[in-house]
């Protein structure tokens, strides 16, 4: 049962991040830049055919089989995780949802659908997506998570 909540929470993750991507691509041209808040955030639609910060470019199939094989470690994370351990279930649910909508874009098109383009203290940053997002936070709270059990842990040795 609590297994197809989860999965429910991935599928509507990845439908939220694709249905944003269609869009993008319906109405904005390749390359365009749509400023949302000026010198700060632009709605940029790229092709990416490479991984995070372009790196890897047109090396598609190695990418798919990575991610695949992510999404596959993942599941198993998820599988693995006592019930009761929401922090790291919901940052493997984040992770497993960015990279399955990447992986479609992959799959699909051969490219990655990017256009959230920041520009912070002057630099431009990277142009990336909503599933790039989902990957980078739920990575985030995992590493928090993982130094604050640490830190938790070394407390009761000491104490």
């Amino acid at each position: 049962m609590i297994y197809g909540i989860y999965i429910l929470i991935i599928a509507l993750l990845v439908l939220a991040d694709q249905l944003v991507k269609k869009a993008v691509v319906a109405n904005i041209d390749l390359y365009e830049k749509i400023p949302v808040i000026k010198g700060f955030f632009n709605l940029t639609y790229v092709k990416n055919y490479g991984a995070g910060f372009s790196i890897m470019q047109n090396e598609r199939f190695f990418l798919i089989v990575i991610s695949a094989a992510a999404v596959i470690a993942l599941a198993v994370m998820i599988y693995r995780t006592k019930k009761n351990d929401f922090v790291a279930l919901f940052s493997y649910i984040l992770i497993i949802s960015g990279a399955i909508g990447n992986l479609i874009d992959r799959v699909v098109n051969g490219y990655v659908v990017d256009f959230l383009d920041f520009i912070i203290f002057g630099y431009d940053y990277p142009v990336f997506n909503i599933a790039d997002s989902f990957i980078t936070i739920g990575c985030f709270i995992l590493i928090i998570q993982v130094f604050t059990e640490s830190r938790r842990a070394k407390n009761k040795t000491e104490g």
